[in-house]
């Protein structure tokens, strides 16, 4: 039996903007809501405190770039702040009940 060993040269990596960041702030926040199987452990596990600084981190984001960005941007980085609010009051709940 042969196993396939894959290298980093067989991934290709997406091209970085602002809107790719955002989606990975935003996956690195689910991760930590316990919402989002961590990719490199195949697991999930919670930590609340690391979800709010991506967070505030993402807003503080949305503070410096107001008047800098594409329509297009700004719709996304509104709705990820949004969902995410939402996300982690939801997770806190849970974890008070």
């Amino acid at each position: 039996m042969t196993e396939s060993k894959t290298t980093q040269a067989d991934f290709a990596m997406p091209e970085i903007n602002f809107s790719t960041f955002l989606l990975s702030l935003n996956s690195s926040a689910l991760v930590n809501l316990g919402i989002q199987t961590d990719p490199t452990t195949g697991s999930t596990s919670e930590n609340l405190l690391l979800a709010k600084q991506t967070i505030d981190i993402i807003a503080m984001l949305e503070e410096k770039t107001r008047g800098n960005l594409e329509d297009d941007e700004k719709r996304l980085l509104t709705h990820i702040l949004y969902e995410l609010r939402m996300l982690y009051v939801k997770q806190k709940e849970k974890q008070k009940g």
